[in-house]
């Protein structure tokens, strides 16, 4: 049976038809597919989701397979007419992940189903828990799944994925920018004011806070706010989802699963945690699809990291990769752009602007020259996996740059934040050969067995295609491009 697959959500649509997972934004070069006010008129960005990508699938695939999240159920019913598919969709409820709302044509799962489906299918766990929680789904924000697969709904106890979205706008970073508050966390200290009004949300989500609060916003620093924000969301997680533990596994996934603090800590408790690529909104599409492929077609479909578009690009330049990481090793900053795109919001190897680790002030560099974004965001390192323990404090490798750890060596101040940790991606030459060969020639320079790696934009969307890769080069502060098997330098050089 064939399938399609397309999860239209607030923001981040995408789609994926078992080859290619096509992240909207990546496109449509619309960060997050939002207005430029960053308001929920979508309308552009959905008629550019139908005109690209659903016009030729509609008819061609046996099984349509939707998710959708508050404010994109009526698009859906618009697009598939209401005609051959009511409203009752919206009233399926599952009791356990693998449950689901079919007709002749159409299948549909719930929101966080998708994310717990994707999280799980991926780990090659037997058994395993399961927590999906992020800001808004359809009927939850956060549900525990065990390892009989029975959904536990935790809404009400940690709705803390709406709560980071709203601290984010509150302190003036905008909708859909929790990344920045958990990057200011580690500049600040606890504070018992914002605590108390952190629960007084908890115990009614719903609820404006009074202008007393508003005046502790405004007078609390931020960086203060961040901290405790990111101490009440560990205390909750460690309150509500330890004890629900039913074996030493754990998949997490939802828009908080991008919180690498939160994920070290689950470290702790479970033995092994597995957090996928794309475990935001940016991925359901692919956990729509394996949903549907595992229960109707009983096949376990694992895409690869890598699922974006082909492209090929012919230069004028052969690539010397030794020559690049000696450049890197030299001060450069390269943009490295390879094969597919990774499918999440983790540059991973082949959408990556790459430096030198050792250097103290390279973070202040890409943040002001290249990525114009604020001072105090750090930057990750990419780390050959058999060398992670001489240099980081955690007991599994992180393959997603998924967690955040300490840093235990001062030889990489350019990737250490300013809590002492990092939020590391190990790479194994059967991951990605290329970039692993790449941090291997830095390693024989250098003595370090790691880059800098951050991803391949600036303030928009991680660039998709080989133009969208030159005109970011020709537009910011890179030194060097590759492109496959090509370098680019600027005129002047």
């Amino acid at each position: 049976m064939n399938i399609y697959s397309i999860a239209v959500n607030i923001h981040d649509h995408n789609t994926y038809d078992g080859k290619f997972h096509n992240q909207i934004e990546r496109h449509n070069r619309v960060k997050h597919n939002l207005n430029p006010n960053n308001s929920h008129d979508e309308e552009p960005s959905r008629q550019f989701f139908c005109e690209h990508f659903l016009s030729n699938y509609l008819d061609k695939q046996e099984l349509f397979a939707f998710t959708v999240s508050n404010l994109g159920q009526q698009f859906v019913v618009d697009l598939l007419e209401d005609s051959l598919l009511n409203m009752d969709f919206l009233k399926f409820k599952p009791k356990g992940l693998w449950d689901y709302y079919k007709t002749d044509t159409y299948y549909y799962i719930d929101h966080h189903q998708s994310h717990a489906a994707y999280a799980y299918l991926t780990s090659g766990y037997e058994k395993s828990d399961i927590l999906a929680i992020d800001g808004r789904g359809w009927h939850y924000n956060c549900i525990f799944i065990d390892k009989y697969d029975n959904i536990i709904d935790l809404s009400n106890k940690i709705p803390v994925g709406g709560l980071w979205n709203r601290l984010a706008q509150d302190i003036g970073f905008g909708y859909l920018h929790a990344g920045k508050v958990m990057g200011l966390a580690g500049f600040g200290k606890f504070n018992i004011e914002i605590h108390d009004m952190l629960q007084l949300y908890v115990e009614n989500p719903n609820h404006k806070l009074p202008n007393k609060h508003k005046d502790v916003l405004d007078r609390v620093p931020k960086e203060d706010v961040a901290y405790t924000l990111q101490k009440f969301t560990e205390n909750l997680i460690e309150e509500y989802v330890f004890p629900l533990k039913t074996c030493d596994n754990l998949c997490v996934a939802g828009g908080v699963a991008y919180n690498g603090y939160v994920n070290e800590q689950l470290t702790k408790h479970w033995n092994n945690v597995h957090v996928p690529p794309a475990a935001g909104d940016e991925g359901q599409a692919l956990g729509t699809y394996m949903h549907a492929d595992y229960t109707q077609n009983n096949n376990v479909h694992v895409p690869s990291v890598y699922s974006g578009l082909e492209y090929n690009y012919v230069g004028k330049e052969k690539v010397d990769f030794k020559e690049i990481a000696q450049a890197i090793s030299d001060g450069k900053i390269v943009g490295w752009f390879q094969g597919k795109s990774e499918s999440g919001n983790r540059a991973l190897g082949n959408r990556s602007i790459l430096a030198d680790p050792r250097n103290p002030k390279i973070k202040d560099i890409i943040n002001s020259k290249i990525k114009l974004r604020e001072d105090f965001r750090p930057f990750a390192p990419s780390v050959l996996e058999e060398h992670y323990k001489e240099y980081f404090d955690t007991n599994q490798p992180s393959p997603y740059m998924s967690r955040i750890m300490p840093v235990i060596s001062d030889a990489i101040p350019g990737v250490t934040h300013i809590d002492g940790t990092a939020r590391i991606q190990t790479v194994t030459r059967e991951f990605n050969a290329r970039y692993y060969d790449l941090i291997n020639a830095f390693y024989k320079i250098t003595g370090v067995p790691m880059l800098l790696n951050t991803s391949f934009n600036c303030q928009e969307p991680i660039v998709e295609t080989p133009e969208d890769a030159i005109a970011t080069f020709n537009k910011c502060g890179l030194d060097i491009l590759v492109i496959g098997d090509y370098t680019i330098r600027k005129t002047n050089d």
